[in-house]
């Protein structure tokens, strides 16, 4: 029979395993497998992005939302959440400080809030582009219609995140009421056409998730081929359907990055914050496993611990230029280099950015 470390050397040469493997994989790697797993991702990662990791800037903007997902706790029906908006001044405000700490990407990341129609949107987009044309902005607001997708690229979005969530038809329809898994699909499907960078990515350990799921996420990732893929454990909140359940690891999670980023090498793969919500040095132990993406938080302090899609989320506290040296001084003690730019995927760098790396080696 194929051991693990076998199976793990051949998706790392070939970049696919049939469905079987994965599930294997999945079931009884040891922690000697892990490592060998770790090294050989962090290794393929390497080969497209060097030591580098990118810094994002996020900006939490609206804790609205129409949903109701029942691991999330700011889902509609929460009514002991703290409801707020910024404004478009706060916003930009937190551009300007961003700016000047060096990040040339914001994520603007809300709840789906019926109040950010197109218009106001565009407005807002229109705004920061004209500001700071030399950064790249994300967009992370959810399931919206074709139309509309169109008119946000046109106004200066370059990225859209959209965690397709689960890959098991099933279960995805037993966690999000009166949404549509094949609706979900669609929206990725179309801001691949509008020719945004495209995040897709899913939770680790949902109630009810096998390990047959967690390699359909693989399949579809692969299938997709989207720029940016988000991993994170499931961690539960007490104002949610699903209080009391059990959560995700991290160490379950880390075998989720670092598989993805063996089937998909060039992916942009953060380090969840939620990996350190569970472990102290969780981001750091992601990084080690091959992702190559942090977002440190931009939002103001008096409305982070409102953005609370989880229980203990770390970081609340902390002001902007404290977040961005705390994290940078975690990132180069665990061996890397931070970028503060665009950071694009690979696939759009050009010749001359992928010359001079080719140079750099």
């Amino acid at each position: 029979m194929t051991s693990i470390k076998e199976l793990i050397d051949r998706l790392y040469k070939e970049g696919d395993l049939v469905d079987e493997s994965l599930v294997h994989i999945i079931e009884n790697i040891s922690e000697e497998d892990r490592t060998h797993l770790y090294a050989k991702a962090l290794d393929k990662k390497n080969q497209f992005y060097q030591d580098t990791v990118y810094m994002r800037g996020l900006i939490e903007f609206t804790n609205y939302c129409k949903q109701n997902c029942d691991y999330c706790g700011i889902r509609g029906k929460n009514d002991k959440v703290d409801r707020y908006r910024l404004s478009k001044e706060a916003i930009l405000h937190c551009c300007e400080e961003g700016h000047a700490l060096g990040y040339r990407t914001f994520v603007l990341q809300g709840g789906e809030d019926p109040f950010y129609t197109d218009e106001v949107l565009v407005d807002l987009i229109e705004s920061i582009k004209k500001s700071y044309p030399d950064s790249a902005i994300t967009l992370s607001i959810g399931e919206r219609s074709y139309e509309s997708y169109e008119k946000l690229k046109k106004a200066g979005v370059d990225r859209y995140l959209l965690r397709h969530e689960t890959a098991s038809k099933s279960l995805y329809e037993s966690l999000h009421p009166n949404m549509s898994f094949e609706n979900r699909r669609r929206c990725l499907s179309d801001l691949k056409k509008l020719g945004y960078q495209v995040g897709a990515g899913f939770m680790v350990g949902l109630p009810g998730q096998t390990s047959a799921d967690l390699a359909e996420d693989l399949r579809f990732l692969k299938t997709l081929e989207p720029e940016m893929i988000g991993i994170g454990p499931y961690i539960p909140h007490e104002e949610t359907p699903l209080k009391g359940s059990t959560g995700g690891t991290v160490e379950q999670t880390l075998v989720m990055v670092a598989l993805t980023r063996l089937m998909l090498p060039k992916a942009l793969l953060p380090s969840t914050t939620a990996m350190g919500t569970l472990d102290p040095k969780g981001r750091e132990k992601a990084l080690k496993a091959g992702a190559n993406v942090v977002m440190p938080n931009l939002s103001p302090t008096d409305v982070r611990e409102k953005y609370e899609l989880y229980k203990d989320k770390i970081c609340t506290g902390d002001e902007a230029a404290h977040c961005r040296q705390c994290i940078e001084g975690r990132i180069k003690n665990a061996g890397f280099r931070v970028d503060m730019g665009r950071g694009d995927h690979v696939s759009i760098w050009g010749p001359s950015k992928a010359s001079s790396l080719q140079i750099d080696w």
